[in-house]
């Protein structure tokens, strides 16, 4: 690229309030044709106001410029925006979940004109071209609904990059993918800046960012705390820099031997799934359970709170038999799971967050006649908004405005306003920015020190290591290893898990 050509994007002065909240505020921002520009932030700091900005889903305030390629623009449109090569992957993914793969990858093409089975081959073609480009494969006629949270992550990705961008907006793209896939997503990504596009890359995996951008944006309220080459950060200094707050991570595992068990798995077993896999959990203490996309894990959860049943095994809470195939059952027994797509299976997001706190405490807040007063059902959920610190209006706002992390506190409100004994979180942190996922950790570890046990499924190795006092490793559906966490030894986990 010539020393004169004007930049792929350039942000000048662009500002945005919403009501009495300035989302934005005079941000300045280059992003040359051929590069991969991170941009980081805490939920909330304006990533996703200035990429709805540049998409031409907002209109910014007077006085703020955007230009691309050189031509300016006080305020975009979406059709201008995507005419002018912006593409956004979005964190929620915005997938048509009734249609097909391919129908999803190539969909602008569902929009023309060509008879339906010129239209259906057509499709087909750049589906499996795109997805190839990926290194992924994923049956074309399957339908989105169908696939696991990972895949559609791929669907989406591959989506954008079917639409010929000249400027794509990766919000978070990695967030649902194994280490292998990510490493194929970033052979991709740079594949694509090779060629010219520009890419703005989000992800609160800061060690992605520091590997992968050639510059990373730092915003914090609303604000450019400044853009730095990524070679001059580490993930510790630009977690400084987006929270001005010095980030800790240690080895906390302890010794629990002594302690009675709180679940016990033997044998159980889901054939085509996982299984037999034996394990315990002892009252106090945190278990981690990791290992790559397809492992088994989240099938393994689904199991053990009775959202299917399994095929051989038992499974024993307190000491007592847990009846398979009923969460209902597993909620009295004392047993609570926050699912890892917190937007599909957690939350009800166009509900208050007053409902969304108190959905899975009904029976506990019902008198004998089956009436909930409603000041005992408000007071529940004060008390946990409270508790768990979560940023919002009021307890009548709907939980789709929530940021990411506070949506997280409010799903794992709901659970422990049940008071479990047992608490599965399934990839708790995933999209939740460095200052939320702390504070899920210490909450965690809270937790566990008042005695309830956890198990924690993550596919973070620094997660588990710093988090957990003993750690399992799923493969092919199988238990395959287990660690207790040491200082210096993280490598030793990532190599179990990576093998």
């Amino acid at each position: 690229m010539a020393d004169s050509a004007p930049p792929a994007l350039r942000l000048s002065r662009l500002a945005k309030r919403f009501g009495g909240v300035q989302a934005l505020d005079g941000v300045d921002l280059e992003v040359a044709a051929g590069e991969i520009h991170g941009l980081v932030g805490e939920n909330g700091c304006g990533k996703s106001t200035l990429i709805k900005l540049v998409a031409g889903v907002h209109e910014p305030d007077p006085g703020s410029v955007i230009e691309l390629a050189g031509e300016r623009f006080a305020r975009l449109d979406p059709a201008t925006a995507k005419a002018m090569g912006v593409q956004v992957i979005y964190q929620d993914l915005s997938l048509f979940p009734n249609l097909t793969v391919a129908e999803n990858v190539a969909f602008d093409l569902a929009l023309e004109g060509l008879a339906r089975p010129a239209r259906r081959r057509r499709m087909r073609a750049i589906a499996a071209e795109t997805l190839a480009r990926l290194g992924f494969a994923l049956p074309l006629e399957a339908r989105v609904e169908d696939l696991a949270i990972g895949e559609r992550q791929i669907v989406a990705i591959a989506r954008g990059l079917a639409a010929r961008a000249r400027i794509l907006f990766m919000d978070e793209p990695t967030a649902s993918l194994t280490r292998a896939e990510v490493r194929r997503l970033e052979a991709v990504v740079r594949r694509l800046a090779s060629q010219g596009i520009a890419i703005v890359f989000v992800s609160h995996r800061l060690d992605e960012i520091v590997e992968l951008a050639d510059r990373v944006t730092v915003l914090r309220d609303g604000r450019k705390v400044g853009t730095f080459a990524a070679g001059e950060l580490d993930p510790r200094r630009i977690g400084e820099l987006m929270t001005g707050l010095v980030i800790e991570q240690r080895v906390q595992a302890r010794s629990l031997a002594d302690a009675p068990p709180a679940l016990e798995v033997e044998g159980l077993e889901r054939r085509g799934e996982f299984g037999p896999v034996s394990f315990s959990i002892r009252a106090g203490e945190v278990l981690g359970l990791g290992g790559l996309l397809g492992a088994g894990r989240t099938e393994l959860a689904l199991c053990l709170f009775g959202m299917t049943r399994p095929d051989a095994g038992t499974v024993r809470l307190a000491g007592k038999p847990l009846p398979p195939g009923s969460p209902a059952a597993a909620i009295r027994a004392g047993l609570a799971y926050l699912s890892e797509d917190r937007l599909a299976l957690g939350l009800v997001l166009r509900q208050s967050v007053e409902k969304n706190l108190v959905l899975a405490s009904l029976d506990r807040l019902a008198d004998r006649f089956g009436w909930i007063a409603p000041a005992r059902r408000r007071a529940l959920a004060r008390d946990w908004v409270e508790r768990l610190k979560v940023k919002l209006g009021s307890l009548d706002q709907p939980v789709q405005e929530l940021s990411g992390g506070n949506q997280q506190r409010i799903v794992l409100g709901k659970w422990l306003a049940t008071e479990p004994k047992v608490l599965i979180l399934d990839s708790p942190t995933v999209g939740v920015d460095v200052a939320n996922k702390q504070a899920i950790h210490e909450l965690v570890r809270a937790l566990a020190r008042q005695g309830m046990a956890i198990l924690l499924i993550s596919d973070e190795v620094g997660e588990l290591w710093s988090t957990c006092d003993r750690v399992l490793v799923m493969r092919g559906g199988r238990i395959t290893g287990e660690l207790v966490p040491e200082e210096g030894r993280e490598r030793a986990l990532e190599d179990l898990v990576y093998a």
